[in-house]
């Protein structure tokens, strides 16, 4: 009976990290939009929701301490909880990343960005696919495909080199909008780093399942 109770209670952790999850992405989505827009009402709404996801963090870690000192779990049970706490505080952070873009909506005041952007939205794209996948291969226990997901960071690299550069040409051609190019570059590394932390989750899942850990992607940032 006890080990049922543990096994349910596991169950509830994991449909909490999915809704957790459900809460990042929606939150990149609609920093992303801000950004797109220069929507200063809803780069707010995103910065508040971060508290959410704060506050979201704490709960389900404060749920995995109390498993451990409460049903003191080995072998695979045990590391079922450390891969859960490695992704949540991941999710926390690509909240925090959010978070930041819609920062960079208010830096802009009442400018225009400096072009309409080009690579961004893609990148996003690219990054939530990732962290939905990494999600699913969370549920299912799919090592296979979290080995996948991660080959897909090199793409999302590529893009942000691909922003970099652009951003950098329009600095040059117009130094009076190296400030606004900047923000647009934060933007962009704060998209890349979500893939990176995808990325990790990924890795977070090969650890559950094979109880080996290991890095399958480095970063060039």
């Amino acid at each position: 009976m006890a080990r049922e109770g543990f096994h349910r209670r596991i169950q509830e952790l994991e449909r909490d990290v999915m809704a957790m999850g459900a809460m990042v992405i929606d939150a990149i989505q609609r920093s992303v939009e801000a950004l797109g827009d220069l929507n200063a009402e809803k780069a707010q709404q995103v910065i508040a929701y971060d508290v959410k996801v704060d506050r979201k963090r704490w709960e389900l870690e404060d749920l995995c301490v109390d498993l451990i000192a409460t049903q003191q779990p080995v072998a695979s049970d045990l590391r079922e909880i450390i891969a859960t706490l490695s992704i949540v505080r991941d999710l926390e952070r690509i909240g925090d990343y959010a978070e930041g873009i819609g920062k960079i909506v208010l830096l802009h005041g009442h400018e225009p960005l400096v072009r309409p952007l080009r690579y961004l939205p893609i990148m996003a794209r690219r990054a939530v696919g990732m962290l939905d996948r990494s999600l699913q291969a969370f549920v299912q226990r799919d090592a296979k495909a979290a080995r996948a997901i991660c080959d897909e960071d090199d793409e999302v690299d590529n893009l942000y080199d691909q922003a970099y550069h652009d951003l950098i040409g329009t600095m040059i051609r117009d130094p009076s909008v190296i400030t606004r190019a900047t923000y647009l570059i934060w933007a962009a590394h704060h998209v890349e780093r979500i893939a990176d932390r995808a990325t990790n989750i990924a890795e977070s899942v090969v650890y559950l399942v094979t109880g080996t850990p290991m890095e399958l992607n480095v970063s060039k940032y």
